[in-house]
């Protein structure tokens, strides 16, 4: 495993809740996973993916947890477009 130079953007993972300390008004298999918080910031330290890190996330905070990914992005998408609502608030007549 290669190990990641501090300065390098990354992203970590704190366990906020385990599954114990979960609300009992979650359902089951909610209750099953422990709550975890996920964020990026600039790698304090040299560390390697799985290791307990510290990084400094772009407003200033030092905030410790696991190391998850190196150079994260974002791949989440708002879906295929829909046809019907393209021409919402738009003159009609000219398209």
């Amino acid at each position: 495993m290669s190990i990641t130079k501090a300065g390098t953007w990354v992203e970590i993972q704190q366990v906020v809740l385990s599954p114990a300390e979960r609300a009992p008004s979650v359902p089951e298999d909610t209750k099953k996973v422990p709550y975890v918080m996920r964020v990026s910031g600039f790698l304090l330290e040299d560390a390697q993916i799985g290791q307990t890190t510290r990084i400094k996330t772009i407003i200033g905070r030092e905030l410790e947890g696991e190391l998850i990914t190196v150079n994260p992005h974002y791949a989440h998408s708002f879906g295929n477009i829909v046809p019907e609502i393209l021409t919402i608030g738009t003159d009609e007549e000219t398209l």
